[in-house]
Order: C-alpha cells, then structure tokens, then sequence
C-alpha cells in the first residue's frame, strides 16, 4: 500500500506543477490590441508559447475586433471566412488549445497597419518550460492569475485524499 500512495502522490504533484505552468499573456502588452503596435516584435519578446497558454486581447470597443484566420487570409488581411470572430466588449481571452500556428487579424481595416498577429504554439517539455523559458515583462506576469485546477487534477486530488483518509 505504501508504494502505491507513493506512486499515486507523484503522479498527482507532477499533474498539479503541469497544471499550474500555464501563462496568460496581454496581447501588446500595455498597449494593447490597437494600431501601431509591432505584434511581430511582441510575438518574439514573449515566444515560446504553449498548449493552455491563454492571450488576451484588449481593445476599444466599435474601433477593433479580433478575427482568427487561415494562413491565406493573414496573408492578405482578409476577414471575409474567419475560424472565429470576437467584438464584443472590451476584450477577448482566447486559450491556445493545440500545437500549431495562429492567425489573427483585426477587420476594421486596421490589418494592413499591421494590426496582426501570428502565434507558433509548442508543446509543452516539461512541467516549468514556461516560466524559465520565457521572456516576460512584469506587467504580464503580474497579472497573470494561478491557473484554475482542471477536472483531471481535481479527481487526483480527491483520490489522493480518499487514499491518505484510508492510510490514516
């Protein structure tokens, strides 16, 4: 039984460290998600980006949108048949759910100023690759919030509970 717990207890910490290495990152930085910003630049400053990596975008309503695109449609700031689209409100939180590339554009015209970004999403290597891998600003990191605890993590931690009540 002993070993079991072990066995059980690392699993779970390990999960919890995964869990918790994701980042959110204010797309421009303080700026935010408006005309004249470099996104390349930005895009590199705060590279490599991960699976469950969340970007936030912050914008002035009826002056912007957030628009996610094809390669084709980056390419050429076209809005016409995005993937998805977002204008509501003052900003749009938008988890980076798989490894690959992103496109986002915004359609007010704005594209062609370079209002664009583009994301290269990893994999993620190890449980703290985010946080010493990347480069952040400490505006971002300030406010980049504990990420919530997923359904999985919470089922092992119950088990591990239901376990420890077990063994004591």
């Amino acid at each position: 039984m002993g070993k079991a717990l072990l066995l059980v207890l690392v699993c779970v910490s390990y999960h919890l460290s995964c869990v918790a290495a994701f980042n959110r990152f204010s797309v421009g930085d303080e700026k935010g998600w408006i005309p004249g910003v470099n996104y390349t630049i930005w895009e590199k400053k705060h590279r490599p980006f991960h699976v469950g990596d969340w970007l936030v975008f912050y914008y002035q309503p009826r002056t912007a949108d957030v628009v996610r695109v094809d390669e084709d449609a980056y390419d050429k700031c076209d809005a016409s048949n995005p993937i998805s689209n977002y204008s509501k409100g003052r900003n749009y939180a938008f988890e980076l759910n798989h490894t690959g590339r992103y496109y986002f554009i915004c359609s007010y015209g704005y594209c062609y100023e370079g209002m664009k970004l583009s994301i290269l999403v990893e994999p993620l290597t190890s449980p703290s690759a985010p946080l010493s891998a990347k480069k952040k600003s400490s505006a971002s990191a300030a406010a980049a919030p504990p990420r919530a605890l997923t359904s999985t993590a919470a089922l092992a931690a119950t088990l591990l509970a239901a376990a420890l009540l077990r063994v004591l």
